[in-house]
């Protein structure tokens, strides 16, 4: 049986998909939808409201997330934000995920480039 591995580089606006087969990378990505202008106007109305309104979107991205790391076992979340460490809790609360190998690695901010050299590497040593 083959594992099918996922990398995932994110911070709290965006993440990377990066599925990991056979030595390439297929990415894609998506994107929170509280974006910093909705975070100003939902704050000119109430602070109470934009921290409602970031939790209610920030569970929506996460559970997107989960959506697309469902079928793999073996995952690697990275990034520079605590936004990685979030999903991982997340996702270790989730019956769902308890047979699937999920880490978590600090990084900088990378480029594209960078964050599939970071997965590629990663799931090379395996």
């Amino acid at each position: 049986m083959t594992t099918k591995k996922f990398g995932i580089w994110m911070d709290h606006a965006s993440a990377h998909l990066m599925d990991y087969t056979n030595g390439t990378v297929e990415t894609s990505i998506v994107a929170s939808k509280f974006t910093h202008e909705e975070k100003e106007d939902t704050l000119e109305k109430s602070e109470i409201l934009m921290h409602n309104k970031q939790q209610h979107e920030e569970s929506t991205y996460y559970k997107r997330l989960g959506e697309a790391i469902r079928n793999y076992d073996d995952v690697v979340l990275f990034g520079a934000t605590r936004a990685k460490t979030e999903l991982y809790n997340i996702l270790r609360a989730d019956h769902h995920f308890e047979k699937t190998r999920i880490e978590v690695k600090p990084t900088d901010r990378l480029t594209e480039h960078q964050q599939v050299a970071f997965v590629k590497d990663h799931f090379s040593k395996r």
